[in-house]
């Protein structure tokens, strides 16, 4: 199964990376054409671009990524695209949650493990453009195989058209590989990104997979691939919309008390979070999903 999975990784890892660019191509132009409106006038936001290193405890090379950041952007606050492909020998917390996750026999006596993935997380300046979440990856042992992700709309103002938008360009992008997969993956969303302290969801909902292995690599990697492609056509029309509409103090302080029950779910709740950290990836790639300003009231 190792040697066999060497196309498969190298093909999913090179999705990813391509992802990756068409995002970051986009939100560059978004800021390019923010040309009226709050903070047409203030400097256009770039993307820096920084390597990430990942190391074994013997030292030895373990993967690594890219980590694509914008800050203070005339339309980003703050928006990070990572890119990564990491890999080596999980530790014992790893492979305890893996085995209590999914029971995986001989993970103990050969925990390998291969991960390749896009995440990206945006934070607007306009209360009334929405924050978004989005990511996508490829996990591998020498035991089984799966993909994950999905994306989500996070509006501190919400409008009920931008839903509907949003919905409906996930829904069109899953159909065609069964009419179960976008109710069957918007309830799992909707499972998912719910904060239990808070007795509530964290935005509006969307798409959202985990585990995702038919035994068929093609069409789950073709699924995978269409849940990417529907991010740009889902989101960018929402923020070309929103970022021209004013907003006062009361609107601002609607999206810092929102920021923070992000916060609040990828420090507790967020499973991609977790496993970054246990893993020993950049602490600053993994919780770049964090906002740069968020208010607790």
């Amino acid at each position: 199964m190792t040697e066999q999975f060497d196309t498969q990784k190298t093909r999913a890892a090179a999705w990813f990376r391509q992802l990756r660019d068409d995002i970051v191509a986009a939100f560059e132009e978004l800021e390019d054409s923010h040309a009226q409106g709050p903070m047409s006038d203030a400097p256009v936001g770039r993307f820096e671009v920084s390597e990430t290193k990942r190391t074994a405890e013997d030292g030895s090379d373990a993967g690594g990524g890219l980590m694509s950041v914008m800050r203070g952007g005339r339309v980003f606050e703050k928006v990070g695209v990572n890119v990564s492909t990491v890999y080596g020998t999980l530790g014992e917390r790893a492979q305890a949650a893996m085995m209590a996750r999914k029971g995986l026999p001989g993970m103990k006596d050969d925990p390998r493990f291969w991960a390749s993935g896009i995440s990206l997380v945006a934070h607007m300046q306009n209360p009334h453009a929405p924050a978004v979440h989005m990511n996508t990856r490829m996990f591998w042992t020498p035991h089984a195989w799966w993909f994950g992700g999905g994306s989500d709309l996070n509006p501190c103002i919400e409008y009920a058209e931008d839903t509907a938008h949003f919905h409906a360009q996930q829904q069109a992008h899953l159909d065609p590989h069964g009419a179960d997969f976008y109710p069957r993956l918007k309830a799992w969303a909707d499972e998912y990104f719910y904060i239990p302290h808070r007795k509530r969801a964290r935005g509006v909902g969307g798409i959202f997979m985990d585990d995702h292995c038919t035994g068929d690599w093609e069409a789950d990697f073709a699924l995978t691939q269409d849940i990417g492609r529907a991010f740009l056509p889902a989101y960018v029309p929402l923020v070309e919309q929103r970022r021209v509409q004013d907003w006062n103090d009361a609107d601002k302080d609607a999206q810092l008390v929102h920021r923070g029950l992000y916060a609040e779910y990828n420090l507790v709740y967020d499973r991609g979070t977790k496993f970054g950290l246990e893993t020993g990836h950049d602490a600053n790639a993994v919780l770049m999903s964090l906002p740069p300003l968020a208010k607790w009231v």
